[in-house]
């Protein structure tokens, strides 16, 4: 039998740090959200959309100093005016621009005039508004010298400067999606969190409830509830009555989904762990259910906020949703129904493509973020 000789002790043996023992990694001690945060920035496409967003949010925060003219102010002599020639002269200017009447066809044409180009002012003075709905201020990014007008992206059939509407507009169509999300959001975890951790009687009353919900067709759902609202409603109330409306079966999906989740977690050991302790539905529900499925309720409310944006938009283009005096996308899409209108003047169509462009940065973040709370991504 062969033995083993041990080293005798001495104090050149190196301590055990010293030895090839490694102190221990802190690889380990990164929480998961800084994890997700990790893969999500990952994703460049993701990551270049929340900029996108914030830049279309600060543009509704800030939409009247943006705006060079009043987005509700009517000007006959600037019906459906094209976009405003731009030209130089000793600096950034706009061509000068008269309105005539086409004899021949009988409608209103504009001469431009780049000879005597207007200057383009930054930070001048213009129309009186409060910034934040508190600070007086006449200032404005971009001005010209009255009675010139300077129209970004035209006018629509009022003479209403295109532009300043779609700025306010934003308010409106990218504030009504967070808040129907938030609110379909809130009831769609709730209520499948109960139905999974209950179970029972509970569960089948809620789940055929929700299949009832899921089993109506979406839009005219929508364009009923929508259609009976007064027509004489403040733009306040009509405002958070169709967020209402929006977020009645936005979270049924959202419900069956946790209620999967739920039921998954239910039969854990940590949550058995959590009954023996003593612990109380209401802490097992808070504390282990609901934060092991936020990620996923995360991503679902993301996903989300696109659909709310373009319903939202497509009510109000059919004439039941946001109606005037109010301002949103959809209501400025309304005046772009006709073929022949478009044809005419296709700037009428801009607040489309801003629908677009959000609606596609809402969904990169959501696949940005389900990719990032992936475990096997």
């Amino acid at each position: 039998m062969t033995t083993a000789v041990l080293p005798e002790t001495g104090s050149d043996i190196p301590p055990p740090d010293q030895a090839g023992i490694a102190e221990p990694s802190s690889i380990g001690e990164v929480s998961q959200w800084r994890l997700m945060a990790r893969r999500f920035r990952a994703s460049r496409l993701a990551a270049a959309s929340v900029i996108v967003l914030l830049i279309l949010y600060l543009c509704a925060v800030f939409a009247t100093f943006l705006a060079p003219n009043p987005y509700d102010q009517q000007d006959s002599d600037q019906k459906y005016a094209a976009p405003s020639a731009l030209t130089w002269d000793g600096g950034p200017a706009i061509c000068s621009k008269t309105q005539y009447l086409d004899k021949a066809r009988f409608e209103y044409k504009y001469r431009t005039d780049c000879d005597n180009g207007v200057p383009i002012r930054v930070f001048g003075r213009g129309f009186e508004y409060k910034l934040f709905g508190v600070i007086p201020t006449d200032r404005h990014l971009l001005t010209v010298a009255a009675p010139h007008k300077l129209l970004l992206w035209g006018a629509d059939s009022q003479g209403r400067d295109v532009f300043a509407r779609a700025m306010q507009g934003a308010r409106v169509s990218l504030t009504i999606g967070l808040i129907g999300v938030a609110v379909g959001t809130f009831l769609g975890a709730t209520i499948g969190t109960v139905s999974g951790f209950f179970g029972g009687a509970i569960d089948n009353i809620l789940q055929r409830f929700i299949e009832l919900l899921l089993s109506l067709p979406t839009l005219p759902l929508w364009l009923a509830l929508a259609a009976i609202l007064p027509q004489d409603m403040s733009v306040t109330n009509r405002y958070l009555l169709i967020t209402l409306i929006l977020s009645l079966v936005g979270w049924a999906g959202l419900a069956r989904q946790v209620r999967g989740k739920v039921l998954g977690y239910s039969s854990s050991e940590y949550v058995a762990a959590a009954r023996a302790a003593g612990s109380g539905n209401a802490r097992i529900v808070f504390t282990h259910l609901l934060p092991n499925a936020t990620s996923h309720i995360v991503v679902t409310a993301m996903l989300a906020v696109p659909a709310t944006i373009i319903a939202e938009t497509s009510l109000s283009f059919l004439g039941v949703g946001m109606l005037p005096p109010a301002v949103s996308w959809g209501v400025l899409l309304s005046d772009a129904q006709s073929v022949s209108t478009v044809q005419q003047y296709p700037w009428l169509l801009i607040p489309a493509g801003l629908v677009v462009l959000a609606v596609i940065c809402f969904q990169l973040i959501g696949d940005g973020l389900r990719d990032a709370v992936d475990p096997y991504s």
